[in-house]
């Protein structure tokens, strides 16, 4: 534990005599957490040669984000995940692919969508469960080809 000691002065024209006071600040300093996700690899979600344009609805080809969080160091354990890539123009809450720009991919945490670029509060070790799905601009024709999407996974003290 860290214990600092000052003297705080406080004077005043209007008072006849100085008036001092101790201040006392308390603090823990700890060194900081250790996370490696994934091993340091990369994460891939692949959503196979089988999507059908006309079946992309935001639940249909929804797959699980499977990844490893391994932290050592002080016993900090509530910890927070955000997802962060480039929005999709349609959706800001919906991470944009590369191939088409009606075409997106929302995650999901434990159930309940993540929004791109937000963050997560979770309790380590028991690491939030990530999925992603395919979701397309309402209203919109979907082009037949290969799309892809890049995010950078962060973990960081709550």
């Amino acid at each position: 534990m860290l214990v600092l000691g000052t003297m705080l002065l406080v004077s005043s024209s209007l008072a006849v005599a100085n008036t001092v006071a101790l201040v006392t600040v308390l603090a823990y300093v700890t060194k900081p957490l250790d996370c490696v996700i994934n091993n340091n690899q990369a994460i891939e979600v692949d959503f196979g040669n089988e999507v059908i344009t006309t079946k992309v609805d935001g639940r249909n080809y929804m797959q699980e984000v499977k990844y490893t969080l391994r932290c050592s160091g002080d016993t900090v354990n509530t910890l927070k995940l955000q997802i962060q890539g480039e929005p999709a123009w349609f959706n800001p809450a919906v991470l944009a692919t590369v191939q088409q720009r009606d075409l997106g991919i929302e995650i999901w945490a434990d159930g309940i969508i993540l929004p791109a670029n937000s963050w997560l509060n979770f309790t380590y070790p028991n690491v939030p469960l990530l999925s992603a799905v395919p979701v397309k601009r309402s209203g919109s024709t979907l082009s037949a080809g290969k799309f892809s999407a890049a995010a950078t996974m962060k973990i960081d003290v709550q």
